[in-house]
Formats: structure tokens, C-alpha cells, sequence
């Protein structure tokens, strides 16, 4: 039987651990240049938020979720809606969107939401839709029969101001909700004081919108979430569920009056961020 010599083990030992040491150094030459390239890849662009109101208000509402949006690093616009008519001002929002390079989260509130409805369409840079106790339209369907949707009711054309405005088309006229009622049907759950400066600075809305059919809907081709003012009395919140649903919207519930992006900032803030990221 013959002894190993330990010195002969030696050779093949030392061979293995060089190639080990060649193929780790290959592998780490691969791996840097990798990383760098990962670093200096442009990050994806945040989208721009473009926030579109409703009717007798303006784009003011949206200042304390616009600040919740631009602590967040968000490029943030509030349109000014022009509500003299559906297709008119779904084309005005329509402009505004085609100035805005990259990806866009579209919100709308109320009347604003059957706006952003119809400007979106065939918009490839609108990646997300969000609803805020707004119409979400099908295609033909009018803003006076959405409220009766689910076998809601709502009292707000018993109260509205009617005021004729210069170039009119015929029939037509400005309406505005009754301020003696505006606390209860817009903004229950404000302050009383708020909602009497508010009915003060309404915008009123061109009647003949809430007659005019709407076009191809752009829920049906893009993603969206839907906001239910469960206190709203100025659309029903039966109408709004059922709106919700047909548009496959991811849906959150607020124990709110029609006006949740003043009265629940937050929560409004945080479906929109979750729209856009």
C-alpha cells in the first residue's frame, strides 16, 4: 500500500480555485456594466394629473387634493371646465390634453366626469380615469337619465336659478343651484359658512348639457376607479354605483356629500394616486 503524497493533491486544488476565480471575475465584469446600465436608465415619468369640475363650481375645489398631489412630486392641472355644453367642453379638455406630453391621469368631478368621459376617447396618453361622484355616460345616454339610474331621485332640478346669457343657442339658459338650498344639496357635509360662500361664487351650467347624448365612452378602453358620495343628493348614489359597475371601475365607498374632494381630500388624493401609480 503506498502513501499519498499531500504536495500531489496540491496541483488540481490550485487549478480549481483559479478557474473559480476567472469565472466569479467574469461574472462581476458582466454584473457592472449591467448596474451602471440599470443607473442611467430614464426612470418611467410620472403621469400629469389633469383635474376637470363640475358644474356650479370651479377649479378651486381641487386645491386641497392638488396639494396632497404636488407634495407627492405629481405635475398637477385643474383645467377650467367652460359648462356651455357636453361636446363643446369635452373638445376644450380635449385641447388641454393634446398640449401635455407622457402619460396622463384624468379626473373628473360631477358633470366633469361625463366630460372626461367623452375627451379621453382615442387619447393614448390617458392611462387612468378617475370619477368623483361623477357620470361615467354610456354612449347616447343623457346626464337626465344617468340620475335615474338604480332607481335613484334627486331634487336638484325642483332648485335651480334660471338665467338667460348673451348668444344663448334657443331654449337654452344658465343654471344655478338655488343658494337656499346649495348646503343641502351640494355640500351637506361642509360647514354652513363654506357652503354660503360657494353657492355665492358658483359657475353656473348651460342647461342644454344635461339633454345632449354622449359619444363613445373612453371607460369602455381605459382603466378607471369610481368615487360613491354615499350622502350625495345631487347625484344619486344609486345611479353612481350602478355607473361604477358598468364601467368596471375599481370602486371605493365615502361617507360623503357630493363635494368628497373638499370634504375628503385625503381619500380622494390617495384613489388618484393609486390610479397613477
Amino acid at each position: 500500500m503506498h502513501a499519498t503524497n499531500p504536495r500531489s493533491r496540491r496541483g488540481p486544488i490550485r487549478l480549481a480555485l483559479a478557474a473559480a476565480g476567472v469565472v466569479a471575475a467574469v461574472a462581476l465584469a458582466a454584473a457592472v456594466p449591467a448596474a451602471a446600465d440599470a443607473a442611467r436608465a430614464p426612470a418611467e415619468p410620472k403621469p400629469t394629473i389633469v383635474l376637470v369640475h363640475g358644474a356650479f363650481a370651479d377649479a378651486s375645489g381641487w386645491n386641497d387634493v392638488t396639494e396632497r398631489l404636488q407634495k407627492r412630486g405629481y405635475t398637477v392641472l385643474a383645467a377650467a371646465n367652460p359648462l356651455r355644453g357636453l361636446l363643446t367642453d369635452a373638445a376644450y379638455v380635449r385641447s388641454v390634453l393634446e398640449t401635455i406630453d407622457g402619460p396622463i391621469v384624468l379626473v373628473g368631478h360631477s358633470y366633469g366626469g361625463a366630460v372626461i368621459t367623452n375627451a379621453a376617447t382615442d387619447n393614448e396618453n390617458v392611462t387612468a380615469l378617475v370619477y368623483v361622484a361623477a357620470y361615467a355616460l354610456d354612449e347616447g345616454e343623457r346626464l337626465v337619465d344617468a340620475n335615474a339610474l338604480g332607481g335613484g331621485h334627486t331634487d336638484l332640478a325642483d332648485h335651480l336659478v334660471i338665467r338667460p346669457y348673451p348668444g344663448a343657442p334657443e331654449g337654452d339658459a344658465d343654471g344655478y343651484i338655488d343658494p337656499a338650498y346649495f348646503h343641502e344639496l351640494f355640500a351637506g357635509d361642509l360647514p354652513k359658512k363654506q357652503a354660503a360662500v360657494m353657492a355665492a361664487s358658483q359657475r353656473p351650467a348651460a342647461l342644454q348639457a344635461l339633454f345632449t347624448p354622449s359619444g363613445v365612452p373612453a371607460w369602455k378602453s381605459i382603466p378607471s376607479w369610481y368615487i360613491v358620495a354615499s350622502q350625495d343628493h345631487t347625484i344619486p348614489p344609486e345611479a353612481e354605483r350602478v355607473m361604477a359597475e358598468r364601467a368596471g371601475s375599481t370602486t371605493i365607498e365615502l361617507d360623503s356629500s357630493h363635494v368628497a374632494m373638499i370634504s375628503h381630500p385625503a381619500d380622494v388624493a390617495d384613489v388618484i394616486l393609486d390610479a397613477a401609480e
